[in-house]
């Protein structure tokens, strides 16, 4: 068999575009995720939160609470544009991530399957880099929206 060439700079899941190939209006989406004990416990690690209510489940039936209740931010990390595709059109315009800002709207307990979706609501090009603004959503598997908000990223032109 012939050797053939590799290049590991362009090995990308998805085809990349540059920053002006991107249309206000798309709309991107991330796997599902079911929040499992054992992503309860590796946030727990990760954050080093050890609230009861996060882990003690008795604590958590004495307040009415039917499962393990997720922290917002074990949540909203379920956002993360590095598990959508969307990441992986940017490549290497990707600079990094400027802003963010969330609303946690309903409960989320261990056994719930998340679904987010990322929708550009604004694309504002400067002279060497421009700036990505998208709206962010998390739904339960219920349809219930647990999660919204707004994360900005800059990019190469």
């Amino acid at each position: 068999m012939a050797a053939m060439s590799f290049d590991p700079a362009a090995h990308w899941t998805h085809p990349t575009r540059p920053f002006a190939a991107f249309r206000v209006g798309e709309v991107f989406r991330a796997p599902s995720r079911t929040m499992t004990e054992g992503v309860f416990a590796a946030f727990q690690a990760a954050s080093g939160d050890n609230h009861p209510i996060h882990y003690d489940r008795a604590y958590l039936s004495r307040r009415g609470h039917p499962e393990l209740y997720a922290h917002g931010f074990q949540t909203l990390i379920q956002a993360a544009i590095g598990a959508s595709p969307l990441a992986h059109e940017m490549g290497d315009a990707l600079i990094g991530f400027l802003e963010q800002s969330s609303r946690f709207l309903a409960p989320v307990y261990c056994g719930d399957t998340l679904y987010p979706a990322f929708e550009i609501t604004a694309l504002t090009p400067g002279k060497t880099t421009g700036v990505m603004e998208l709206a962010i959503t998390i739904h339960n598997q219920d349809g219930t929206l647990v999660v919204e908000g707004m994360q900005k990223y800059l990019l190469t032109l």
